[in-house]
């Protein structure tokens, strides 16, 4: 499995993350992710000199994924934009983009959740990671569309919700509901729906 392409830095992150989600933040170490790849001993400390650097690499790769998961959502008109469309319908199109996070990157999901608990002592990285799925920009815009009347702290009240609701999934009691289907959508976008109507 040994590669020579550029891309092993970011082979290296994705395996770490990988990593972290199968046996947690304590697994990773820079031999147990060139054994996982089956690099030669030493190459993991070779692009990322301490562990510090190779959670940073870690959080902006999460980070950037979700930049761009966001914009080309927006771009082809997927994710929900502030504007005269029904709660019922904002809140199925942001099930919808959250189903596709829960389906694609479970693994991502859960490495944010345990770096972000990991790193309360790291502001930098802690911040990056709190902000790096939902906009608080973009929630304030779409919550001011909707009429409400303090449109920032309804914003972090649905930014909570959404966070909760994620963690459900993969850690709470509704593990069993299988993203990708109508059945995981409609749960989520009841709830999401809720907090829409109320807000507005």
């Amino acid at each position: 499995m040994t590669t020579t392409t550029p891309d092993r830095r970011l082979l290296i992150v994705d395996s770490a993350i990988d990593l972290i989600a199968a046996q947690g933040f304590r697994a990773l170490t820079h031999r147990a992710l060139d054994t996982a790849l089956e690099l030669p001993a030493g190459s993991t400390s070779y692009y990322f000199r301490t562990k510090r650097a190779l959670v940073e690499a870690i959080v902006d790769r999460i980070a950037t994924r979700s930049r761009t998961d966001f914009a080309t959502g927006n771009s082809s008109g997927e994710l929900p934009k502030a504007g005269p469309a029904s709660a019922d319908a904002i809140a199925h199109g942001i099930a919808t983009w959250l189903d596709r996070l829960l389906a694609q990157r479970r693994n991502h999901l859960i490495v944010r959740h345990a770096l972000i608990v990991e790193l309360l002592g790291d502001t930098e990285l802690h911040e990056k990671l709190i902000g790096c799925l939902f906009s608080q920009q973009h929630a304030t815009g779409l919550f001011s569309a909707l009429g409400a009347t303090s449109p920032e702290a309804t914003a972090a009240d649905f930014i909570a919700v959404i966070e909760g609701l994620i963690f459900d999934r993969f850690a709470g009691a509704r593990t069993e509901l299988a993203p990708g289907t109508p059945e995981s959508v409609a749960q989520l976008a009841r709830v999401l729906s809720t907090q829409l109507k109320a807000a507005a």
